[in-house]
């Protein structure tokens, strides 16, 4: 298991070395030394990250189960429902662009190899763990959005009440029913998202484990 451990940890390094790549170029090539912090790497599919450069030291077998609940649950789903809308996974620099297809596309292989390694983490124990997490970091990232809104554009997990909500179908949600409940909505959304991507998780899981509480 150590190996699967170091594994996480190598992707998480990779992850990281491109994302300073991406925050340098983003500042120094593209924003003439102006730092943007619309970029700020801390959005649901920045999270894999930095878990992936946790578990080595995640000692605590309850809570390495709610890390690769996560990785399987929220980061396999952000990286494939990015695919649906790549308007944000365009910039005007072809090699961000590339970096950010890529980037998501190591989030649905990270998730699957996550599912497949750690077949346990299938139960719902591990599931509601995970989605503290998802909580926890949408609280982290509504803190630096209000915090850190008078400095510069930030929107951080998308949740931001200064802006209207821009990410596909929920910004006609928000529309219809105001922007703070269509925020709700859109935070409800990923949970219920993630839920479903647990239930097909634990019918795989269960043909090789047999059943889980």
């Amino acid at each position: 298991m150590k190996k699967y451990h170091s594994f996480f940890f190598l992707w998480g390094i990779i992850m990281l070395v491109s994302e300073i790549w991406k925050q340098y170029t983003l500042t120094f090539v593209l924003g003439q030394g102006h730092y943007n912090l619309w970029y700020l790497p801390f959005q649901l599919c920045s999270i894999p990250m930095y878990v992936c450069l946790l578990i080595p030291w995640v000692k605590n077998p309850r809570l390495l189960g709610i890390l690769a609940a996560f990785l399987t649950d929220y980061g396999l789903l952000g990286g494939i429902f990015a695919f649906f809308d790549t308007s944000g996974m365009h910039y005007g620099y072809a090699p961000l662009t590339v970096h950010s297809y890529l980037w998501h596309i190591v989030l649905i292989f990270i998730g699957l190899t996550a599912a497949c390694i750690f077949p346990s983490s299938s139960k719902w124990s591990c599931f509601l763990g995970s989605t503290a997490l998802f909580l926890v970091c949408c609280l982290i990232a509504l803190i630096l959005d209000l915090t850190l809104d008078s400095y510069g554009t930030i929107n951080m997990f998308y949740i931001n009440p200064d802006y209207p909500m821009a990410q596909k179908v929920f910004s006609s949600i928000a529309l219809a029913i105001g922007n703070t409940p269509g925020i709700l909505v859109y935070i409800g959304s990923i949970i219920s998202g993630a839920a479903l991507f647990h239930i097909i998780w634990r019918q795989a899981a269960s043909r090789l484990i047999g059943p889980e509480s």
